[in-house]
């Protein structure tokens, strides 16, 4: 049969395709996934699930016309092998290659842009409403895993779908899980459709006789009289209540009945929700053994899936660790995740305290407000959600937790650049949205053990505190058997100098030193600070540094505006000094993917573009040690 796939220029290149063709479509595309995902990473388990999916919608829709939402979008990779990208699919993820998510100024295919769960049903809507007030004729799909139905966003569109259009098509991609196995009731509801012995054994005759019948009439009648069996069954389908039509749950691999399901679904002049069941990493074993570990992960032995052993604790690692340690102690401290359990370590705390360990699903503001309440009764929470997704409880923080001044501590991993998976989830403004908020504390470990200091720290503070560290391993820093609390708003002198004050915020703190030394060797006294706080800021270093030198230079992990660099200015116009600051952070702009470093470089955060803006003012400090002498 050849190599189908690299022959498919668009999605009009399949359209005659067989249902033979098709399968075969299938296995070269759960391939390429393997093989070319083995080398650069990615989501590979999400991917593998929805082949067949993805595959029927194109077969049936027409794309860029038509309209596919993917919530996350995670799972769109073969999305982007079927719409003119196969042959630059090896570059997914690689600096200035392909993004890992949906991207519209990458295809116009790609019609909406996500990397956070939950948008999908929303965007959809508003893209079918745009289209009825336009007055023209395409589909609108959207595709959502199971887990986006634990994000109230989800519901927020859920209840006004049927109020604003007539035409709307709902995928629900139901495989049990989202990075972790998804948790709460309507996991529990989903599944109690799926494994109903009346409905498998109705959804089974329905196929049959489909099979026997064939054509849309044939659809429209198993579809009337299995939706007429189903409401004897649930007189209140959970969908139906919202008002749209229910169909499923069918077996998302099944091309055949995609297809005509999907044929079927265009015809309907109502919103409808198809449930299909899809296996996350079908068709590659170690996938289907190990589900949370090839969600998304890095290179792997396309044969084995195994991956390059990583012998130093990860930051998010370390937290676990200190976490239990500090639940040891303290019966009031407990942990929650909002779907993140394996992303953020939370899972290696569950074993030993499983009665304080928390998922609440894909619902960060829930979780904070959760998090509020238990506050209110003695506890002492420790939120780990990701920097880029706290970003989606700011409310929550601000009215529940800080204008009630309760002790919650937020734990925000990938509190920086987060390389391959781009601008989506980059924590690159958690300073500049936090630290306008009272009654917060906001830390920054330079290594692991100061990590575990600043969590104890946090946990004797009568108040909310926010702590932000990076994603993957640290310097290495030997973790004490037992954190010691540190003072609240006070920095550390790692060197002390008269001519420039460096500061270097967390995990920067290295190009700080390297910075000094630098200057060493020409000559100049620098001072190398490690900040500690953002929030409050260390106004008595400040003070004394900023009399005394003739520029300050901070490095941040962190957007310039409104970032560290600007608390330093802001403290020391206050103070009335004059002192030039060089800041050194990420401009005003959404930062694409790529490797860390290379990214660093073409931005501007090194050593080398810090001595390039720092050079004028060495002279005038050259020149006022000459006039002092």
């Amino acid at each position: 049969m050849g190599n189908l796939l690299e022959e498919i220029q668009s999605p009009a290149d399949i359209k005659g395709y067989s249902l033979t063709q098709l399968e075969a479509l299938a296995g070269e595309i759960r391939e390429k996934l393997i093989q070319t995902l083995s080398r650069t990473g990615g989501h590979l388990g999400p991917n593998l699930g929805v082949v067949e999916l993805t595959l029927a919608m194109h077969y049936v829709f027409d794309t860029p016309a038509d309209k596919f939402v993917f919530d996350v979008s995670h799972q769109a990779y073969i999305h982007k092998l079927l719409t003119g990208r196969v042959d630059r699919f090896d570059t997914i993820r690689q600096p200035g290659g392909l993004n890992g998510f949906m991207l519209r100024t990458e295809s116009e295919h790609d019609a909406y842009g996500a990397g956070h769960a939950g948008t999908a049903l929303s965007a959809a809507l508003g893209m079918a409403v745009a289209r009825d007030l336009r007055g023209s004729r395409e589909h609108v799909v959207a595709l959502a895993g199971d887990a986006a139905f634990t994000n109230g966003i989800s519901f927020e569109a859920l209840n006004n779908i049927t109020d604003q259009t007539n035409r709307l098509i709902v995928v629900l991609n139901d495989n049990e899980w989202s990075i972790d196995r998804n948790v709460g009731a309507i996991a529990r509801y989903l599944h109690k459709i799926v494994t109903n012995e009346h409905v498998s054994h109705l959804h089974g005759s329905a196929a049959r006789l489909l099979e026997r019948l064939g054509g849309k009439t044939a659809v429209g009648l198993v579809r009337r009289a299995e939706e007429a069996a189903k409401g004897m069954l649930w007189p209140s389908v959970f969908f139906e209540e919202f008002g749209l039509t229910y169909y499923g749950p069918l077996d998302g691999h099944n091309l055949s009945e995609l297809i005509e399901t999907f044929k079927f679904l265009k015809t309907q002049e109502k919103p409808v929700v198809l449930h299909a069941i899809t296996q996350k990493g079908r068709g590659f074993q170690p996938a289907l053994d190990k589900q949370k570990k090839f969600h998304g992960l890095g290179p792997y032995d396309a044969e084995t899936g195994e991956t390059k052993p990583v012998g130093q604790k990860t930051y998010s690692e370390v937290f676990a660790d200190t976490l239990v340690k500090l639940a040891d102690e303290n019966e009031k401290v407990v942990g929650i995740t909002a779907a993140m359990p394996n992303g953020t370590a939370l899972d290696l705390f569950k074993p030993h305290h499983p009665k304080r360990y928390f998922d609440v699903g894909i619902a960060e503001e829930h979780a904070v407000i959760f998090a509020a309440g238990m506050a209110t009764q003695g506890f002492r929470p420790f939120c780990a959600i990701y920097s880029t997704f706290l970003q989606r409880a700011f409310d929550p923080i601000v009215h529940d937790v800080c204008l009630q001044k309760l002790p919650v501590v937020f734990c925000m991993d990938r509190g920086g650049l987060s390389g391959d998976d781009g601008a989506t989830h980059h924590g690159l403004f958690d300073i500049s949205y936090l630290r306008g908020i009272p009654n917060i504390v906001h830390m920054v470990p330079k290594d692991e053990d100061e990590l575990a200091d600043m969590m104890y720290t946090a946990m004797l503070h009568d108040g909310p505190a926010a702590i932000r560290y990076p994603r993957g391993t640290g310097p290495g820093a030997t973790v004490k058997a037992k954190p010691v609390a540190l003072s609240i708003g006070k920095g550390e002198v790692i060197e002390d100098g008269d001519d420039i004050a460096i500061f270097g915020l967390g995990a920067l703190l290295p190009l700080a030193e390297e910075l000094g030394e630098t200057l060493d060797r020409q000559g100049y006294s620098a001072a190398i600070i490690n900040p500690r706080f953002v929030k409050p800021i260390d106004r008595e270093l400040l003070d004394a540094y900023g009399k005394r030198v003739s520029a300050i230079v901070t490095f941040e992990d962190h957007v310039l505006m409104g970032g560290f660099g600007s608390a330093v200015m802001e403290a020391l116009s206050e103070l009335g000094l004059n002192v030039p600051v060089i800041r050194i952070g990420w401009p005003d702009r959404f930062i694409e993917h790529g490797k860390v470093e290379q990214l660093r470089a073409r931005y501007g955060i090194s050593v080398e573009a810090a001595m390039e803006k720092l050079t004028p003012y060495l002279k005038r400090s050259k020149r006022v040690k000459l006039v002092a002498r």
